[in-house]
């Protein structure tokens, strides 16, 4: 039998597993645009349970644990391969439901549950990924039980099972197999059962491999959480002197400082020193600091109390995080879209956006991102636009998590989130808006400029890092080694008869300047019928984003 204390190691030493593989995950990525990676979703994630699971008790219920690992992974939820990692720990959390305890059964039900659950929530599922060595590791799991009591054993097989179904996923995906690897969610997921069964079976719980200074913030220990441990003095003291005519060598200084606290810097020159250390005695550090100098009063000495310090920023995270507050509901219908880039964020205000969630490729928001938008639009129904198909799905599972009637249209790009802004109607109801907005998106032609973020042989392109992608509605179209040039290609082939305006959404990477030469080129060469309208986007990643209407 597995324990509440055992389930809550196994499920942060996997955290933190995933978190040291990740990149290696993110590079099994065959796609050559940069995207918000697989490796980083699934670990900022499952990462966001961490700090929860460390304070529970080790008396407590395997459902408990399951309940609050499930709940935090939903909201933690970034990217398709997180939210269907979220969707996988729901359905243990199901299994798991009113049990101190649990055996191999309990966990092969577990696990068949988190399958069906992530199957019905994509709405065309591909085999060849995560879905498949997940199913996989149930089914293994099914039969498992029923011929072994031992959960070591029982874990070995749906371990072994899902990593051999993974290797099976090149053969699965032409990408993957252009590409000779597998599935990075599959591989990811592999990842974290694995880590889990070796601490089912008597393992400790992993040690991080990185620096709490090269995580976000959303990883899953917070750089405050993180610098607790590290405050072994009181006070950060500093100041400057002016050396005496007869001053000591200052290494003497620094040798002092050395006994009395850590953090030593001392450094001078001929008439300067300045001084750093972390000390429970200042008054001694400055007493003997007037053996070589005299305090300069500018900068004047300065003592601070770290750990104070540190409790006021503890206070401010903790306040900012429980102190959230929905706002009212004085409206009947509300906007938040999904969008980065200060021009783009603009926009969307201007069309009437009343919250913007900064974030999209590269970037994915999690689902309590999205959420705490919703509940921030002081309207009773509100529409989700998340402009971007890797962001839909913590969009949908935003929705399950409040109260409020919520409408996400699936717009898979920017341009398509302008035009249902815009075909927004304030004298229709939610049922004639919905079908208007979609109806409107749907007839919008996207066009992106980036560039390669990987090697990468793609849909018969063979693609070097650093080079051009035109892509048209999602799909590779071409490649190139000039931005203006990919640009007015992608754009003669989304011009179709019948179209009016064509909209040039400029980055951060392209000056004002080369955005409206690219502008009259356009003109110049498109029908007289056709407008081309330009915008400072201000967007990362991607040079332009081409709307065709």
């Amino acid at each position: 039998m597995i324990n509440g204390a055992l389930f809550r190691d196994a499920v942060i030493s996997a955290a933190i597993t995933i978190n040291n593989r990740k990149r290696e995950v993110d590079e099994l990525n065959v796609y050559p645009v940069p995207d918000g990676d697989t490796g980083t979703n699934m670990s900022m994630t499952i990462g966001n349970a961490v700090d929860e699971l460390r304070r529970m008790p080790d008396n407590v219920h395997i459902s408990e644990v399951a309940s609050v690992t499930a709940s935090a992974l939903l909201r933690g939820a970034r990217g398709n391969s997180g939210v269907i990692l979220s969707l996988l720990f729901r359905g243990m959390s199901k299994g798991l439901s009113g049990l101190s305890e649990a055996d191999c059964s309990h966990f092969a039900n577990s696990l068949e549950l988190g399958v069906q659950a992530a199957y019905k929530a994509v709405m065309k599922p591909v085999e060849g990924t995560i879905l498949t060595v997940s199913k996989a590791a149930a089914a293994k799991a099914k039969e498992s039980a029923v011929s072994t009591s031992s959960d070591i054993l029982f874990w070995q097989d749906v371990c072994g099972e899902a990593e051999n179904v993974l290797a099976k996923t090149t053969e699965m995906l032409p990408q993957l197999k252009k590409a000779g690897v597998v599935d990075a969610g599959g591989m990811g997921f592999a990842i974290i059962i694995r880590a889990m069964s070796d601490v089912f079976a008597g393992g400790k719980i992993a040690e991080p491999a990185e620096k709490s200074a090269e995580r976000s913030e959303d990883s899953f220990r917070t750089a405050v959480s993180e610098y607790d441990g590290d405050i072994t003095y009181t006070y950060c003291t500093e100041f400057m002197l002016r050396k005496n005519e007869d001053c000591p060598d200052p290494f003497m200084l620094r040798a002092y400082l050395e006994t009395i606290g850590d953090c030593v810097v001392v450094v001078d020159d001929e008439k300067i020193i300045k001084v750093h250390v972390h000390t429970d005695n200042p008054g001694n550090a400055l007493q003997k600091a007037l053996e070589f100098g005299v305090f300069l009063n500018d900068p004047r000495p300065k003592i601070e109390n770290m750990r104070i310090q540190h409790e006021n920023k503890v206070r401010e995270v903790q306040e900012l995080q429980a102190g959230f507050t929905p706002a009212e509901p004085e409206k009947e219908l509300g906007f938040v879209a999904v969008a980065a880039g200060h021009g783009l964020v603009s926009l969307f205000e201007d069309l009437g956006a009343d919250v913007v969630v900064k974030g999209g490729q590269t970037m994915n928001p999690s689902t309590d991102d999205i959420l705490r938008a919703i509940l921030s639009t002081p309207a009773k129904t509100v529409f989700v636009l998340p402009n971007n198909k890797n962001i839909i799905m913590a969009a949908e599972q935003a929705v399950k998590l409040t109260d409020r009637n919520v409408c996400v249209l699936q717009t898979r790009t920017i341009p398509q989130g302008i035009s249902a802004m815009m075909a927004f109607d304030e004298c229709a109801d939610l049922s004639e808006n919905r079908i208007n907005m979609t109806k409107a998106f749907e007839k919008v032609s996207t066009g992106l400029i980036t560039f390669a973020a990987r090697d990468s042989e793609f849909e018969g392109h063979s693609i070097k890092e650093g080079e051009i992608l035109a892509l048209d509605n999602g799909k590779l179209s071409f490649t190139d080694k000039d931005i203006s040039r990919a640009a007015l290609k992608l754009v003669k082939k989304l011009v179709k008869s019948g179209a009016s305006y064509v909209t040039v959404i400029y980055g951060s990477d392209v000056t004002e300047e080369n955005a409206e030469e690219l502008q009259q080129l356009l003109q110049s060469k498109l029908s007289d019928k056709i407008e081309v309208m330009l915008v400072n986007g201000g967007q990362p990643v991607y040079y332009y984003i081409i709307s065709v209407e």
